[in-house]
């Protein structure tokens, strides 16, 4: 690699003209000047050059300035958009309703965490029996912006005490702090640089998952490397912490602990990225015992589970790609040995929960939620009746109820309580909000792909509206990593409904919508099926006359950033607007940055030369040419430490190099924010204002 950047350029490095009109449409942009440096990799005898390289050091004075810049041209732009003060009153309106967390019961405390509508993030609290609930962390006292979140929150079974993480400014990076419910009272117990990490507790202390304090200058960017287990005891510093487990010839893993519930063994979840799951047991109870494995391969996933006495209970898709329930017996741990106890059927297994003597199991049947309950030994006994096409899953625990969490695309989160005793199903929080949910309605629809597979999607809408082809119309999709898209409420899309709009989620493959095959044929070099669907989508949605492309707005974030960034150099025609937000843009590179070496399960690396062919053949950055592109809004944060910025830098600057329309290409930089976790309302109105605001003007929409 060659890399020449004079101090000449980094003197003159950024001349910002501002445009004639940022909201006239048929005026060529004017962007901020970027320096281009002569920097070349050579990837199997390719020789690819990277001239924008030097935004990859978010804590350069040359980057800050270009983000600052940009900013500017990107403010300065939306502006001038008359309804863009109507669009954050009304978001305003809509986010303020009463919000609640799936609670669960740890001995006589039932947990919880609430937000009243108006607060930047939501609060922690614990209630006993029927007295008045009390607070174990109220995070908005602990940052006046807000940007201070909870990132989870793990009772002893007895509910004495909660460990519970804060992330500061968006960041993957969480503390740890330890609340005692009997005194109420913060305990002095402090750990730090841990990130992706539960708590197990085990006694008078807990373990944990956690990283070495990284270098100074390196905590956001820097590539996160050998995670170890540690034991800590309550009243102590962290510097005493018992390291459990480490790999020190493995340094590319993630460690996930859990404790059963009578502390006598010790589980812990390996795994190299984001897909497939090695497990192994420590008993406890016997002095200096070592770890045996369970599972000793990473060929499938092993995730929701309970532990019941002596007996794991698993769900896997190893030998069932739609995903299966399965026993370990603890006593006599043997690698690779298990029992089925629901088999896999017809449709995804999704997850579960033990409550009294029987599961609640959840699967996603065409994408939605159907719960149903069975006996230990795999009986299925009765369904929980739901109130329609929506999603349930992620359960809340007690002796005897089940609390379900259920969402559908027109109505938010309520809480549902199953009693298992009696089979009662009923509201246990209902939240109420300023929108009319009546008036709207929702159906699933399969379309073809390119290569005839039929892709399900979902298309919201006001009741009543005409295929005339002049609906403006929303497209979102993500495609990745195993993640389902089930009908999920989002706040932001409310206004873009009531004001006329269409919202479809495409279920695209590389998701886990259909199991373990469906995902598969979404990875690596299989990736542009993913895009293919996306495509097709839109082809449907135009040739069924809900739209035409210059009504049509495409939106993914994280990997679905990616997939907007894909579809949009490989057809620049795809729509009028496109918003790749927090996108994963830069193929070749993405595996050098924090926890993207986590991903290479899913995207392959170009370390490989097979895999080079494929991430090259499509990755964003590196197909941009001289062509037309829709009006463009790039999100991002300066803190995002899971897809750093660099990705959407990169991106922005070439797209604006080689824009041969007259649609805007800009970049909307957060500052102080990260992935998208633990965002608080303020910057989530806000960033949804700018937002819709783009995609009202470029689609000609106005405020009702």
């Amino acid at each position: 690699m060659k890399t020449k950047f004079s101090s000449l350029v980094i003197a003159n490095l950024l001349l910002i003209v501002a445009c004639k009109n940022s909201t006239t449409k048929t005026e060529s942009m004017v962007y901020p000047k970027t320096a281009k440096v002569d920097t070349t990799d050579t990837y199997f005898g390719v020789k690819v050059a990277d001239p924008y390289r030097w935004l990859e050091d978010d804590n350069s004075a040359e980057t800050k300035e270009w983000t600052k810049q940009q900013n500017e041209l990107t403010f300065s732009y939306l502006s001038k958009i008359t309804d863009r003060e109507k669009i954050k009153q009304r978001l305003t309106q809509l986010w303020a309703y009463e919000k609640m967390g799936t609670p669960t019961k740890k001995g006589e405390w039932l947990i919880f965490a609430k937000n009243n509508g108006t607060q930047n993030q939501s609060v922690l609290f614990a209630q006993k029996n029927n007295e008045s609930p009390i607070v174990v962390v109220d995070p908005n006292l602990l940052a006046a912006d807000g940007t201070t979140s909870i990132t989870g929150y793990y009772p002893t079974p007895d509910g004495n005490y909660i460990a519970y993480g804060l992330s500061k400014a968006g960041s993957d990076w969480t503390e740890f702090y330890v609340f005692d419910l009997k005194t109420q009272k913060l305990l002095t117990d402090h750990i730090n640089w841990t990130k992706f990490s539960g708590i197990a507790w085990k006694g008078d202390g807990f373990y944990y998952s956690g990283y070495s304090k990284p270098k100074e200058g390196t905590e956001l960017s820097g590539k996160n490397q050998q995670q170890k287990v540690y034991y800590h005891k309550l009243g102590d510093t962290q510097e005493k912490d018992q390291l459990v487990y480490e790999d020190s010839k493995n340094t590319l893993l993630y460690f996930g602990v859990q404790t059963s519930k009578n502390g006598k063994y010790l589980l812990l979840w390996i795994s190299e990225g984001t897909s497939g799951t090695m497990v192994k047991v420590k008993d406890l109870s016997k002095a200096n015992s070592d770890f045996i494995a369970l599972v000793d391969d990473f060929t499938g996933d092993f995730d929701a589970n309970e532990i019941i006495g002596e007996k794991l209970f698993v769900v896997t898709n190893r030998n069932a790609p739609k995903f299966q329930l399965v026993e370990f017996d603890l006593a006599k741990p043997t690698t690779n040995a298990f029992k089925t106890v629901i088999p896999e059927g017809n449709y995804k297994l999704e997850t579960l929960a033990n409550i009294g003597d029987k599961f609640i199991v959840s699967y996603q049947e065409n994408v939605s939620s159907k719960c149903y309950v069975y006996s230990l030994q795999g009986e299925r006994l009765k369904e929980i009746a739901l109130p329609g096409i929506g999603t349930s899953t992620n359960f809340g625990d007690s002796d005897s109820i089940c609390y379900m969490p259920y969402t559908t695309f027109i109505s938010p989160t309520s809480i549902l309580a199953y009693n298992i005793n009696t089979g009662e199903l009923k509201d246990f929080f209902k939240p109420k909000m300023d929108f009319n949910s009546d008036a709207m309605e929702t159906k699933q629809v399969f379309y073809t792909s390119k290569d005839g597979t039929k892709i399900p999607m979902f298309i919201t809408h006001k009741k009543g509206i005409k295929l005339d082809g002049s609906n403006p119309t929303f497209l979102y999709g993500y495609g990745g990593f195993d993640a389902s898209l089930t009908p999920e409420f989002r706040v932001d899309r409310a206004l873009f409904l009531e004001n006329g709009g269409v919202y479809a989620v495409a279920n695209l493959r590389g998701g886990g919508e259909m199991g373990a095959d469906w995902h598969k044929a979404g990875t690596k070099c299989n990736k542009q099926n993913v895009f293919d669907d996306f495509i097709a989508a839109s082809d449907y949605l135009v040739n069924e006359k809900y739209t035409t492309r210059d009504k049509l707005a495409i939106h993914g974030r994280s990997n679905g950033g990616l997939l907007v960034g894909a579809v949009m150099t490989q057809r620049p025609d795809i729509a009028k607007v496109a918003l790749p937000v927090v996108g994963v843009l830069d193929m070749l590179r993405y595996h050098k940055f924090t926890i993207g070496w986590g991903w290479a399960p899913d995207y392959g690396t170009s370390d490989n030369k097979e895999e080079f062919e494929c991430l090259y053949k499509y990755s964003p950055l590196h197909n941009v040419k001289e062509v037309s592109y829709p009006a463009t809004l790039i999100l991002t944060a300066d803190h995002d430490d899971r897809v750093v910025p660099a990705h959407s830098f990169k991106f922005a600057a070439t797209l604006q190099e080689k824009q041969k329309g007259n649609e805007p290409i800009l970049i909307r930089v957060e500052s102080n924010a990260g992935h998208g976790a633990g965002k608080p309302t303020s910057k989530l109105v806000d960033e949804f204002t700018d937002m819709w605001s783009f995609v009202f003007y470029n689609l000609g929409m106005s405020v009702k």
